[in-house]
């Protein structure tokens, strides 16, 4: 069986939807999507944790559909600006997930990730596709992607 890996930068996804279309991501239809392409082997979601009821129900419904979740806390810095993004987590976990399956999903539009797709397929041999939203998508990443999905109302509740 084809074997896949998911990988959801929920932060990039939620910003991106909601700015493009006024609407949230339908992470169940990305599933039920990607599931008929194979085997989902590995499924996570990477997102900020800001400790209230609405996130925590969002994050047990993520875990009910199938993907772990990996939280990192929101830090608010002293002159206001805030960080937190899971780039580099993200990172790690494709490039050590990669040797193990024949397809790596990024639901991502950020460009930072061109060249870790770049180095898994080349690598690894693995394909590697990408769910974002068309006009928040860097041009970089949709070029390193063995494929290329545009998020569209199909996938957004």
């Amino acid at each position: 069986m084809h074997k896949i890996a998911l990988f959801a930068d929920v932060q990039n996804i939620y910003y991106t939807t909601r700015q493009s279309f006024g609407r949230q991501f339908d992470y169940r239809a990305l599933w039920e999507r990607v599931g008929a392409q194979g085997d989902i082997v590995a499924a996570t979601a990477y997102a900020i944790d800001r400790g209230d009821d609405k996130q925590r129900k969002f994050q047990d419904a993520l875990r009910s559909i199938g993907f772990e979740v990996k939280l990192k806390p929101f830090i608010q810095r002293r002159d206001g600006s805030a960080k937190g993004d899971w780039d580099v987590g993200i990172a790690i976990d494709v490039m050590e997930t990669a040797p193990t399956v024949d397809t790596v999903v990024l639901l991502s539009g950020d460009g930072d990730f061109d060249l870790l797709l770049e180095r898994v397929r080349k690598n690894y041999g693995v394909k590697a596709e990408v769910y974002s939203v068309p006009a928040l998508t860097a041009n970089s990443l949709i070029e390193h992607a063995s494929t290329w999905h545009a998020i569209d109302r199909t996938l957004l509740i």
